[in-house]
């Protein structure tokens, strides 16, 4: 056989495997909780996936795009399970999804084990994208929230806090970066409380809260919580003490916020994202929204699902349709996009994303209760990676 045979016959082999690829579904396994404790964040999510689906039909650069659910119910034995299948039986080309730190954790070794990009769209403690190379994340991280909020705390005449967290990862990060922003201003914080992320009882921690007469009390919780955290906190009267409430945007949920009531009102938190946030991609992304889930009003686990998935048909047209593994992951870093939330950026030193903070205060809007944006933080860097 001559070299120009050889040569030939292999231009239409590679030629017929990238035609194929091409061909093939690019699959993606979403693994959220859709039940249990946070399922408003697997709902929210899985709602802002349909809706991307919907109005991205067509394959992009050749391959159609085709998302796996799976309800991991929050515990993260049954993430590993569901990765582990997915990328065993299923051969997905990404994964996606991870509502609560422990869970994207848990999913983490097999990510990089089987080389699959995992995108991580809502857990927030710093420390994730370091536990594999092949995480990428799109919500946000809590540094960056915490020390938005501590700066603003000191530089608005709050000089005594006491910082109020679920005791786990993202809530460590919170009270930890809270605190460093904060005392580094020159604010003294008089207590760090946590409370078990199971289960919840935020009544002792909040008559310590009223019994110790702060100027404020930071708190955090996951998304999902915030409703009862308000009620027990206009139970005891703080709503009512004198002592400012600060805390991040999960609080203030914007999906239960209506649900929640006048309690709310006056209430200050830092976030990624308003259902309120005033551009045109934001009011065509609510409209559209709310237009497919009429019972539903979208919150910042659903941008943050949004955006997960354009990032991911960004990397798939990068790589023309047939990159796989650490090319996808590369193909993702630098990326720009232009999100319902404003412009996001992945870092391509640390594979987390760098995006706007909002000081927002809870106002009535039109007889709805909106978390209303009064301040921007642009370009916010998670400052926890040693590479910042």
């Amino acid at each position: 056989m001559s070299l120009r045979t050889v040569l030939l016959s292999t231009a239409v082999t590679l030629g017929l495997i990238a035609s194929a690829q091409a061909q093939t579904p690019f699959k993606i396994g979403l693994v959220l909780p859709m039940t249990g404790a946070s399922q408003t964040t697997g709902k929210e999510i899985t709602a802002a996936v349909d809706l991307w689906l919907k109005q991205h039909p067509d394959a992009i650069a050749g391959r159609k795009i085709e998302v796996i659910v799976r309800d991991d119910a929050g515990v993260a034995d049954t993430t590993r399970r569901l990765v582990q299948e997915l990328v065993v039986k299923d051969h997905v080309d990404a994964l996606a999804g991870f509502g609560l730190t422990p869970l994207a954790l848990s999913a983490a070794p097999i990510a990089t084990q089987a080389k699959v990009p995992m995108v991580v769209m809502a857990a927030a403690t710093a420390v994730i994208t370091e536990k594999s190379p092949f995480i990428v994340r799109t919500s946000q991280t809590l540094p960056q929230v915490s020390t938005t909020m501590a700066n603003w705390a000191a530089s608005n005449g709050i000089k005594k806090v006491i910082t109020l967290v679920a005791d786990y990862g993202p809530g460590i990060d919170a009270e930890t970066w809270f605190g460093k922003a904060f005392v580094g201003a020159g604010g003294e914080v008089l207590a760090n409380l946590r409370v078990p992320l199971a289960n919840p009882d935020f009544a002792p921690f909040l008559q310590l809260v009223a019994d110790s007469k702060p100027d404020a009390v930071f708190v955090f919780t996951p998304s999902g919580f915030g409703a009862a955290f308000m009620k027990q906190f206009a139970e005891r009267g703080l709503d009512k003490s004198g002592i400012k409430l600060l805390a991040t945007g999960d609080v203030t949920d914007d999906d239960q916020l209506n649900a929640m009531g006048d309690v709310t009102l006056g209430v200050v938190t830092t976030g990624p994202y308003s259902a309120s946030h005033d551009s045109p991609q934001n009011k065509a992304f609510v409209s559209a929204f709310k237009a497919a889930n009429p019972d539903m009003r979208p919150n910042f686990m659903a941008v943050f699902g949004y955006d997960g998935m354009q990032l991911i048909a960004d990397a798939i047209q990068k790589t023309n349709g047939q990159g796989s593994g650490m090319a996808l992951v590369d193909a993702m870093k630098g990326d720009k996009i232009e999100s319902p939330r404003g412009p996001i950026s992945i870092d391509p030193e640390t594979r987390d994303i760098i995006l706007n903070m909002y000081l927002r205060r809870v106002e009535r809007v039109n007889g709805e209760l909106y978390n209303q944006e009064f301040a921007t933080i642009q370009a916010v860097k998670d400052p926890s990676h040693p590479a910042q």
